[in-house]
């Protein structure tokens, strides 16, 4: 994949997290993925990108550290 559609494909990603944040987890899923793609093909990263996919990803660590343990 070219860099321009990866670029433009985490684009309309993050646009989509701003509409819906009730999939902000699948969202950040998908973002991670296509910056993975990238670093695969050894293209440069958007440093607001990497910035936001550290800030999801200690978001949802917190969330899951703040979750009550489940009942078994």
């Amino acid at each position: 994949m070219a860099f321009d559609d990866l670029q433009a494909e985490i684009a309309m990603l993050i646009n989509q997290m701003e509409e819906q944040p009730e999939d902000r987890h699948e969202l950040y899923e998908q973002v991670r993925e296509r910056l993975n793609e990238m670093r695969a093909y050894g293209m440069p990263l958007p440093q607001d990108l990497v910035d936001l996919e550290k800030a999801l990803e200690a978001e949802f660590i917190a969330t899951k550290e703040a979750a009550p343990p489940k009942k078994s």
